[in-house]
C-alpha cells in the first residue's frame, strides 16, 4: 500500500481541510487484555493457581485447525495537522503486505 507523505484532509479541531502529515504508528508492546478466556483475566479471577474449590487452570490442546496465521497486517496510520499540530489515527485499517510512504 502506497500513501503520500502529506495529504489534504479534514481536521476536526480546525474544522476545515488542512495539509496533514502521514506517518505509520508502531503497534508497541502487547498489553494483557481482559477478553473472555484470556490468561490475564484468569489470573485476576484467581483461577490460575486454583483458588477455593476451583481447580488449577489449564487450556485444552490446540488442534492443527487452530494453527493458521494471517500473512498480512492491518495498517495503523496517524495524521498530524500542520496548522494546529494535533493528531488523529485512522478509523479503519486496511490489510496490506507492505506500507510505503512516497
Amino acid at each position: 500500500m502506497r500513501q503520500p507523505k502529506n495529504k489534504k484532509r479534514y481536521c476536526v479541531f480546525c474544522k476545515k481541510h488542512t495539509e496533514t502529515k502521514v506517518e505509520p504508528v508502531s503497534s508497541g508492546h502487547k498489553r494483557g487484555s481482559l477478553r473472555r478466556g484470556g490468561k490475564a483475566r484468569m489470573r485476576m479471577r484467581g483461577l490460575w493457581r486454583g483458588m477455593g474449590s476451583h481447580g488449577k487452570y489449564s487450556k485444552p490442546a490446540i488442534g492443527s485447525w487452530k494453527r493458521k496465521i494471517k500473512n498480512t497486517k492491518k495498517t495503523n496510520v496517524m495524521y498530524t495537522c500542520q496548522v494546529c499540530k494535533k493528531s488523529l489515527t485512522q478509523k479503519y485499517g486496511k490489510r496490506s503486505g507492505k506500507f510505503k510512504l512516497e
